[in-house]
């Protein structure tokens, strides 16, 4: 078998990327309500687990996961998210393709869990609300007023990152498997166990 990244493969990483971005995009809309910011990395990765664990069971060379999580990455950045979910979508989709080949692209139950670890990407979305927490807030005032950006402030205290990555990782194991089951049938006739 080619090891090569081919026409196809590209294809399939683009279709599954903007298949996945669009629901994603979707779920994380409840973002404009500050509260609901926090709950992104559940439902993210949540609701990412369907289209994700159907592009796994396409997924038969190295690279593929990690092109994903760079365009990822550079979508979030086109869209206004900042920079930050390049490099975490790089090293998220990267661990995720080491993993991948580990298991031989073959084995449902691991992928589970490697979209728990591939679901961490979303991190990148968070930091700069931590990091650069001043000048986040600063750029929150024009366009959505201070009313907004004090709420959003309150429920993203400094600690909040670690609770963010573990929670896109257990609620992406969780996304793994609804997908997964959904998705049966589709691992058993590619032979995937």
């Amino acid at each position: 078998m080619n090891n090569k990244l081919q026409g196809k493969d590209l294809i399939n990483i683009g279709i599954f990327t903007a298949i996945y971005f669009i629901v994603i995009f979707a779920a994380a809309s409840i973002g404009f309500i500050p509260i609901f910011i926090p709950l992104i990395s559940v439902i993210v990765p949540l609701v990412g687990g369907i289209p994700m664990m159907l592009f796994f069971s396409k997924i038969k060379k190295f690279g593929m996961l990690t092109i994903c999580g760079v365009l990822l990455g550079i979508i979030m950045l086109l869209t206004g998210m900042g920079w930050w979910c390049i490099p975490t979508g790089l090293i998220f989709g990267l661990i995720s393709d080491f993993m991948m080949k580990a298991c031989d692209y073959k084995n449902a139950k691991r992928e589970v869990l490697i979209h728990g670890v591939f679901s961490m990407w979303v991190i990148g979305a968070f930091i700069p609300i931590v990091v650069t927490r001043d000048a986040y807030y600063q750029s929150l005032l024009p366009g959505y007023g201070q009313e907004y950006a004090d709420t959003l402030m309150a429920y993203m205290p400094d600690w909040i990152l670690p609770v963010l990555l573990i929670a896109a990782f257990v609620s992406g194991l969780v996304g793994g498997l609804i997908g997964r089951k959904i998705f049966k049938k589709h691992f058993e006739r590619a032979g995937i166990v």
